[in-house]
């Protein structure tokens, strides 16, 4: 167990993310990949941020903006693109994503890249290899020339011809040279031309165009057409600068119909022919001189990193700590605006005018309901005293003073209820109804009234 734990070798986040990057970097190369592009958006950074999707699955890419200003179109959402680009890894966020350095529309990517992969597949089973070009006779008498009898490619080749050495006898194999039926037409005049055993050799033309112009002569059965001829073929299609898959399977590439009706006349510079046919070599050799070296440096280039890989992580992690901010900003003032509307609310609720309106409700109803209570206690006290003083007046003494009795009361105010209690001489105050009267005393006999 202690063993264990002195082996394991444990990686932080971001040190791993970081190797990921660098196993990406190191061995992945440049990329060519077509799809449909979703989710674009540009922040005011100018980097764009997109997803290439097909039907089955998506991925993150990433163009910054010193490779987009060199795009001659606006990209957006549906749009069918082909980009050139490098894997890599987004640290911050651990996320695989594609760094775009070229985009450009589908349409004449897709003839590019179908141009490549046939000339890799011809190349690998090695239609283009130098030893199986057949040798272009020195001595030529008679051509057969593959191409349009109406096209400017016949006549600029006639033309040469006869200016240069009109001996030379012609025989043209007539096809078209573009549209959906020329690579057939092509590929039956070349068997055509190869079953007359007089020719010395074979040019097989058309003149300048697009590269949809061109498409016949980049097709796999003239390009197998062309290698499975007896004859020695020159290619001579389009301009100096267009480049077709005949062109590398032919014996020999001319620049253009005239320059191939050149090629194939004697002239007293015979040097000079032979110098345009070196340099047609050199060229060819130049070019895979270039493509080894191009290698080469991207091969170094990947294992060196240039600082602006770093400055594009930097600007891509800075574009979206200032999208978290704008979210987090716009939440935190949603929020401040949600309580800012509740405290409102509550304020309104406790406002002091509504609260004195309600207590004032409730003191005049207060008031009311006392009124109505004295009143009800008033009117029953005044009943009660009506009952009170009828009773009083029912068992008043004046009442009974009135029908002809009267109080005495002895010298000290106390009430005289016997004779046993005066004496003779006896001052008394004898109270009747209307008044009162003074008596004395000067007899008193024991008599019951009946």
């Amino acid at each position: 167990m202690k063993d264990t734990q002195v082996e394991r070798q444990i990686f932080s986040i971001s040190e791993l993310n970081r190797r990921v990057r660098k196993l990406l970097d190191l061995n992945i190369p440049m990329l060519w990949v077509e799809g449909e592009v979703s989710n674009f958006a540009c922040p005011s950074s100018g980097h764009w941020y997109l997803s290439l999707k097909d039907k089955n699955a998506q991925v993150r890419c990433a163009m910054f903006r010193n490779a987009n200003q060199r795009v001659n179109f606006r990209p957006k959402n549906g749009t069918q693109v082909l980009v050139r680009c490098k894997a890599g890894l987004y640290e911050d966020r651990g996320e695989y994503q594609l760094i775009i350095e070229h985009m450009e529309e589908a349409g004449f990517g897709a003839l590019q890249r179908q141009f490549e992969q046939l000339k890799t597949k011809l190349s690998a089973e090695g239609l283009f290899d130098a030893d199986k070009r057949r040798p272009i006779p020195s001595s030529i008498a008679h051509i057969g020339v593959v191409t349009s009898t109406t096209g400017a490619a016949i006549k600029d080749i006639l033309s040469v011809l006869k200016r240069r050495f009109p001996a030379i006898k012609v025989s043209i194999f007539p096809t078209a040279v573009q549209g959906d039926e020329a690579a057939d037409q092509i590929v039956a005049a070349i068997k055509e031309a190869n079953s007359y055993p007089a020719l010395d050799t074979l040019i097989v033309s058309r003149g300048g165009g697009s590269l949809e112009d061109l498409w016949s002569f980049n097709t796999e059965t003239v390009a197998r057409a062309i290698a499975a001829s007896s004859l020695s073929i020159i290619s001579a299609v389009g301009h100096e600068i267009d480049f077709t898959i005949a062109d590398f399977v032919a014996d020999l590439r001319a620049p253009t119909p005239s320059a191939a009706a050149e090629l194939v006349s004697p002239d007293s510079e015979q040097m000079h022919t032979q110098f345009v046919r070196y340099q047609a070599l050199l060229v060819d050799s130049q070019q895979r001189c270039l493509i080894r070296y191009k290698q080469q440096l991207i091969h170094l280039q990947k294992r060196l990193q240039h600082p602006g890989s770093k400055l594009e992580q930097q600007a891509q992690h800075l574009d979206h700590l200032d999208i978290r901010l704008r979210r987090a900003v716009k939440t935190k003032m949603d929020n401040y605006r949600l309580r800012c509307n509740q405290l409102t609310d509550k304020l309104i609720r406790q406002n002091p005018k509504q609260r004195l309106a309600e207590e004032q409700q409730q003191l005049i109803k207060a008031v009311k309901q006392l009124q109505r209570a004295v009143s009800l206690k008033q009117d029953k006290l005044q009943a009660t005293l009506a009952q009170s003083m009828h009773l009083l007046d029912t068992v008043s003494p004046l009442k009974t003073l009135g029908r002809g009795y009267a109080v005495i009361r002895n010298s000290k105010g106390k009430l005289v209820n016997s004779i046993n209690e005066v004496t003779q001489e006896d001052q008394l105050t004898g109270q009747l109804a209307d008044g009162e009267l003074l008596l004395t005393v000067t007899d008193k006999t024991n008599k019951t009234l009946v």
